[in-house]
């Protein structure tokens, strides 16, 4: 079952934050925590307890802790990948190598006597999971997640996530990317524009980001990067993710009829299979409000990503909803009733023929 996470950086902040922050997500639904203990600066006791005390609140509300480690980290704790006691004993659920090793010691871990997952970097692209299978792993205990990138204009194009996410789907590997809060302020490390795994996401609202995941179809578990995400986000972001359906933003025309609203709004829409180069069709609403009356208005110009309903110059096809999926002329039949949110045009074209999806009145 895919899950949802946030994150948290004990050493930037405070138990107490962190523990209201998680109590919020799991009251939404969240089930996953990502922690990063890629360096011990200080007195080594005390922030090794300091993480221990958060995973703890974590394990007790039921969310599963993964630690992002490097080599580094392992030789500096005196850890070995054929012992992984340490991480037990810090009540850790998983371990991601932010690094890595050759292929061998990751599969070796995957057979450790706790059962903890290990979680490998899908953003290094190469032969980097094949070499790992080749060495046997235990395949239920191998996860696979993208990295997050802080810096602006450094994040993953889009093709190259869908070839390394690829990678990973072919073995059925678990597979995780992240998303950016808009309001979080920070990440493991002072500087950050954000923490997402794909660059067109920087900046766009968190729902439209956790939606494009989802629909890529190559993402089973949705992680917010940067912390505090606020409420709010928390809970669009849940919204999108547990919908059986993909949820759409639309932007409506202030005049909007009372059956249009219920054309909107009132059930899920299907894309019709046999689809066009120029609208995604939902036909069974003419089906629905046949006997409703379809008064033309709004005949602008189309654009991609409007929303269209036929109007009863459109005889039989009145009250079918349609959105464009080019820039079309109108001529008269079809009232423009609202458009796609901008943030949202790239779910557009992953939604597939015969696929339900619903309409959300944007904010």
């Amino acid at each position: 079952m895919s899950k949802l996470g946030v994150s948290v950086y004990p050493e930037r902040s405070t138990f107490e934050k962190d523990a209201a922050y998680l109590d919020l997500a799991a009251k939404y639904g969240y089930q996953r925590v990502f922690t990063s203990l890629l360096e011990i600066k200080g007195d080594q006791a005390a922030v090794v307890a300091n993480f221990k005390k958060v995973i703890t609140y974590a394990n007790q509300l039921g969310l599963q802790v993964m630690v992002d480690v490097n080599p580094d980290l392992f030789k500096q704790l005196g850890v070995s990948y054929d012992d992984l006691s340490f991480f037990h004993d810090l009540g850790a659920w998983g371990v991601r190598l932010d690094l890595g090793f050759t292929g061998q010691e990751e599969a070796r871990m995957t057979h450790n006597e706790f059962g903890i997952k290990i979680e490998v970097n899908m953003s290094k692209g190469t032969h980097y999971v094949d070499t790992i299978m080749d060495y046997s792993p235990e395949k239920d205990n191998l996860l696979g997640s993208h990295n997050f990138y802080p810096q602006q204009y450094t994040g993953l194009g889009y093709d190259y996530f869908v070839q390394t996410s690829e990678q990973y789907r072919q073995y059925g590997i678990n597979t995780a990317a992240f998303v950016s809060s808009n309001d979080a302020t920070y990440g493991p490390w002072p500087m950050q524009d954000g923490l997402c795994t794909l660059e067109d996401h920087r900046g766009l609202p968190i729902a439209a980001q956790v939606q494009h995941l989802k629909m890529t179809g190559l993402i089973d578990d949705v992680l917010i990067g940067n912390a505090y995400a606020s409420e709010a986000e928390l809970k669009a972001a849940a919204e999108v993710f547990f919908s059986p359906y993909p949820l759409l933003h639309v932007e409506t025309v202030a005049d909007l009829s009372a059956v249009e609203e219920k054309v909107l709004f009132a059930q899920p829409q299907t894309y019709r299979g046999d689809f066009s180069d120029y609208v995604i069709r939902s036909s069974q609403t003419r089906v629905i409000y046949k006997d409703e009356a379809f008064p033309a208005h709004h005949l602008d110009a189309i654009h991609t990503g409007d929303v269209l309903i036929d109007n009863d110059e459109f005889g039989q096809y009145k009250g079918e909803l349609q959105i464009a999926r080019q820039n079309l002329e109108n001529t008269g039949r079809i009232n423009v009733v609202g458009h796609i949110t901008k943030s949202d045009l790239p779910c557009l074209n992953l939604l597939q023929p015969w696929a339900d999806f619903k309409f959300v009145a944007a904010k």
